[in-house]
């Protein structure tokens, strides 16, 4: 299977990719814990079922030490007990800001106060930042039916340096 256009040989698709790496890898610099940001990241990229990203961010996230058992339970971390409570907050945020159109409220006060509590602004900031920018990379990916499998973990941060 190819992509219906490859977005990384396309001139403006490169710079924009460029771009939007280094807007990544200043997320990847906050204080949001990195295990934190690849959870939250899979899970949206699940929800929207990019194939694409789950690779990616599997990938990414085992080899960062991740472990197997909490990559495949992020799925269903509802009923997991491997998810700190902090983990637990975030993918909730995550999946109300990803499921924008399954909620007429959008992300509800008792989440965002979930997420008040454990994280500060910096972190808060980092978190919805990534959420709507997975979104993004989500929507571009299925748009053009990007192929999945064959994503090697740290290929992005190269396009930042």
């Amino acid at each position: 299977m190819e992509a219906r256009l490859n977005l990384f040989t396309n001139e403006l698709g490169l710079k924009f990719g460029k771009r939007f790496a280094g807007t990544a890898a200043l997320i990847q610099q906050s204080s949001l814990p990195k295990a934190t940001q690849e959870l939250a990241a899979l899970r949206a990229s699940q929800i929207n079922g990019c194939a694409f990203c789950i690779d990616m961010h599997t990938k990414d996230a085992a080899a960062a030490g991740e472990t197997a058992v909490r990559l495949h339970l992020v799925a269903a971390w509802r009923e997991a007990t491997v998810f700190t409570e902090a983990e637990r907050a975030a993918l909730a945020l995550t999946e109300e800001g990803t499921r924008l159109a399954d909620a007429h409220e959008g992300v509800s006060d008792e989440t965002w106060a979930q997420v008040q509590a454990h994280y500060d602004e910096e972190q808060i900031a980092a978190l919805v930042c990534l959420i709507g920018l997975i979104n993004a990379a989500n929507r571009m990916n299925i748009i053009v039916r990007n192929p999945a499998g064959s994503y090697e973990p740290g290929t992005f941060e190269a396009m930042v340096h």
